[in-house]
């Protein structure tokens, strides 16, 4: 039998739970697919810069099935809906009688997998989903009561439990396989070409260097990462001055690498613990843990990913709605310096900083009073490493509307955060030109700590009092209560 697998956000041959199977079990070879969705990707909110990476890792990923003898097969599939027919006009030209995918957890994703599921047992094929995207199956980790969790702590708990019962085992790569015939003219069947743009995606100007594509780029930060920074990641994972993360975070958004191949080695690292150990091993292994969270939320409360809050009594609070605050800041002009650096790293480099996430959110859903919706689709048309589960996780936290979220009077004082975790305005000087020639530690207050530049600078005045938008927040959350 020959084996259609179809490649989403796995981007890689190694640990691939799907393609290992499909080789395992088919005697007469094994095809990939990958399916371009442009108009879906455009609706997703997903960004210029994380389509592009996308490009760039299926190149590498199609060098690298070509060596096993295995053809990456390029179809497009403007919307989901148009998947099912895609993947059996594949399946009927190349002679695969099974396919071979792994699950995706969002709502329209799920959709339309069944869908394809479907369609294709309907017309004869053998289907097939696998485990891995996560550590473990949505479902697997439940409460004592058998329901979902919705606090990290006991689902890191669980979680850490059931690994070391089960193990962390990755798949087996496949071996090289002989070339594959069309059934009717018998010519070998070979790759296609990828295209260097797609429609509705314009090029994002942001250094492709940044973010080269492929497995063994990211094999490559992880063992970096390991080898050089882990040890003091615990202290410096905070500090968006220091090259302290493993930035990794595309790869694992788009498979590129597997999660339990960055699991095992920070198991390694930590020797042989998934608990306890080593400090910075330990807490890179806990945010493993809540990337695994937010996937699993997406399966328990799928009303996350429709738009709306999990905490459903939070959908009650009357956001303000002011388009001139919005813009500022998306531009990064709020006059906060450190919500303006981290505004702008988004745009010219298609990441930010986990602290500095945090920050901005919670100055937008806070300060500004200012829908978390308008945020995390900001981010999301901005981010490479744009991931539903994460982003909106992320988001709600910082807004008191979703899991484990941060408590409503819990509010970060902007200049506060500054002074704490860039103390020398290294990464505000390095976003914020116009602020280079400020010294010292006015660079966290210029126009009220600089007078005699304040004049002259080309920097705005905050566009918000915190201590008063602060008390107007808590005053809204009270209401609800």
């Amino acid at each position: 039998m020959r084996s259609l697998v179809w490649f989403r956000r796995d981007l890689r041959v190694d640990d691939n739970t799907a393609l290992s199977a499909a080789a395992r079990n088919s005697d007469e070879g094994v095809v990939g697919v990958f399916l371009l969705s442009p108009a879906q990707w455009l609706e997703h909110d997903d960004a210029p810069c994380k389509i592009e990476f996308w490009l760039r890792s299926l190149e590498a990923l199609r060098d690298d099935l070509n060596e096993l003898n295995i053809p990456l097969l390029i179809r497009t599939a403007g919307r989901f809906d148009e998947a099912p027919e895609a993947l059996l006009s594949v399946a009927r030209e190349t002679g695969c009688r099974a396919l071979h995918f792994n699950r995706e957890y969002e709502v329209n994703e799920r959709r339309r997998d069944a869908t394809c599921v479907e369609h294709l047992e309907a017309a004869g094929l053998s289907v097939q989903g696998f485990t891995d995207h996560v550590l473990l199956e949505p479902g697997e980790v439940l409460t004592q009561a058998g329901d979902f969790y919705s606090v990290f702590t006991p689902f890191q708990r669980r979680c850490a439990g059931l690994l070391r019962e089960r193990g962390i085992e990755e798949a087996a790569r496949p071996s090289r396989q002989d070339p594959i015939r069309l059934p009717e003219s018998g010519a070998v069947l070979k790759s296609d070409t990828l295209p260097s743009v797609l429609e509705g995606f314009p090029r994002s100007g942001i250094d492709p260097g940044l973010w080269a594509g492929g497995e063994e780029e990211a094999h490559r930060r992880l063992e970096r990462f390991l080898s050089q920074k882990v040890a003091g990641y615990e202290d410096g994972r905070d500090l968006p001055a220091r090259d302290a993360t493993s930035r990794l975070s595309p790869y694992l958004a788009a498979g590129v690498i597997s999660p339990r191949r960055c699991l095992r080695a920070a198991v390694k690292a930590n020797g042989g613990r998934l608990e306890g150990g080593h400090p910075g091993p330990e807490q890179w292994i806990s945010e493993l843990l809540w990337r695994e969270f937010y996937q699993h939320i997406l399966v328990g409360h799928p009303r996350v990913s429709m738009h709306r809050a999990f905490r459903e009594e939070t959908e009650a609070i009357e956001w303000n709605d002011d388009d001139e605050q919005f813009a500022a800041w998306c531009e990064g002009r709020t006059g906060y310096p450190l919500v303006d650096a981290a505004m702008r790293s988004l745009r010219t480099t298609g990441w930010m900083h986990n602290r500095l996430r945090m920050v901005t959110a919670m100055f937008l859903t806070k300060d500004l009073f200012l829908d978390w919706r308008r945020g995390e689709q900001h981010f999301m048309r901005h981010l490479v490493d744009g991931d539903l589960g994460s982003n909106n996780g992320g988001w709600q936290w910082a807004a008191s509307t979703g899991t484990d979220a941060a408590p409503y009077f819990r509010i970060f004082n902007p200049v506060s955060q500054s002074r704490r975790y860039d103390p020398e305005g290294r990464f505000i000087r390095e976003h914020l030109p116009e602020l280079r020639e400020v010294e010292g530690s006015a660079v966290h207050e210029p126009i009220a700590k600089a007078p005699l530049l304040a004049g002259g600078l080309d920097y705005p005045s905050p566009i918000v009092d915190h201590g008063k938008a602060r008390e107007r927040a808590i005053e809204a959350f009270k209401a609800i209560r």
